[in-house]
């Protein structure tokens, strides 16, 4: 049988009051009568848990599932800029011999130096007395055949020369053409260009000393012939 605590009674010897509002507050004999309540505040209590438990992964998740994301983005732009930066581009080429275009090609910077090459018998001769003229470096291949097609393209007034760097110049073995050595290798410091095997270069000069033409691979006539024939006028 329950004990009230309430009702003007006041409450059971040894027990503090309770607070007014809490009503009729009746405490069983036997505490199974409790088991239900019992039950149901167990059932709160562990679905306040679970959403604690819940709530707390779902910020921890977003704590750390925003710093890796950004990390990821990151990484991606810069694995796309690396991309378009080292991604191989394929090389066109406008002549099919595989030649590079001559507009392409390294051109001399500023006017033909005044230099002084070594003539039959190592006579000096100054290489811009012999303007307008086409200059063929043949240190790395005599190319007769394409010096030949040069010396029967030049008009008139227009000296073919060929010359090979050091102090002797090679013999000419065609008519027209002039021979010349050069023993500083100022032509083809002037040129910016490295001897290549099997390789004639060749620069167009017009007589006021001015560059017209510089062909790295000296082929056929089609790659020169319209600026040889300005030569002469």
């Amino acid at each position: 049988m329950g004990v009230p605590d309430a009702d003007g009674q006041g409450p059971p010897e040894g027990l503090p009051g309770l607070p007014p509002e809490w009503g009729r507050v009746v405490i069983p004999d036997d505490a199974s009568a409790l088991a239900d309540e019992a039950r149901q505040v167990r059932r709160e209590l562990r679905r306040q848990r679970r959403e604690a438990r819940g709530t707390g992964a779902h910020t921890a998740s977003t704590r750390i599932g925003l710093p890796t994301l950004i990390l990821l983005v990151s990484v991606l732009v810069t694995l796309a800029g690396l991309a378009a930066v080292t991604w191989p581009r394929a090389h066109r080429s406008d002549t099919p011999t595989g030649r590079p275009p001559i507009s392409a090609t390294p051109q001399p910077v500023g006017p033909l130096p005044a230099l002084d090459l070594a003539g039959v018998g190592d006579t000096p001769v100054p290489l811009r007395s012999l303007l307008p003229a086409m200059i063929i470096l043949v240190d790395a291949c005599a190319c007769a055949e394409q010096v030949g097609t040069a010396v029967r393209a030049a008009p008139p007034g227009v000296t073919v020369v060929t010359v090979t760097e050091g102090r002797r110049a090679r013999p000419a073995t065609l008519p027209g053409v002039r021979p010349l050595g050069d023993p500083a290798g100022g032509l083809r410091s002037y040129l910016h260009l490295t001897p290549r095997p099997d390789t004639a270069v060749a620069l167009l000069v017009d007589r006021r000393g001015t560059p017209v033409r510089l062909v790295p691979e000296l082929g056929p006539l089609s790659d020169y012939g319209a600026d040889l024939a300005r030569l002469g006028g």
